[in-house]
């Protein structure tokens, strides 16, 4: 009997053993990266107190009426812009980059490039 590798086990087994040494603070959130088939998340997290300060997704309606007719790297790309913008308004300028147990290519990457873009440092 052949059996499948349970990609998205693996990818939560990474990201567990990454969350081991990443953690945000107030002054240097986390940056949080979750892609689905379909969308990807990001969000901005305070792991002290255990909050999440603001988030970007391809879900909300002005970011999905902007990528219509993009790619996934592109759209990747924008909810980085605007997850950057947000943490700005907010005051925050540095955060430390949670891939999420992805690779870092693609979307990922995307996304990172975007808040580069809009002025965070990662």
């Amino acid at each position: 009997m052949i059996k499948k590798i349970d990609k998205n086990a693996i990818r939560q087994k990474r990201h567990t053993r990454v969350r081991g040494k990443v953690s945000g603070t107030a002054a240097r959130p986390r940056f949080n990266v979750y892609r689905s088939t379909n969308h990807i998340y990001v969000q901005l997290i305070d792991d002290v107190c255990g909050v999440t300060l603001c988030a970007a997704s391809t879900v909300e309606k002005e970011i999905a009426l902007a990528i219509k007719d993009m790619t996934k790297v592109e759209a990747g790309k924008v909810v980085g812009l605007a997850a950057g913008n947000k943490a700005l308004a907010m005051g925050i300028t540095e955060v430390v980059f949670d891939r999420g147990g992805y690779l870092y290519t693609g979307r990922v990457q995307g996304v990172a490039d975007g808040a580069r873009e809009a002025g965070l440092k990662l």
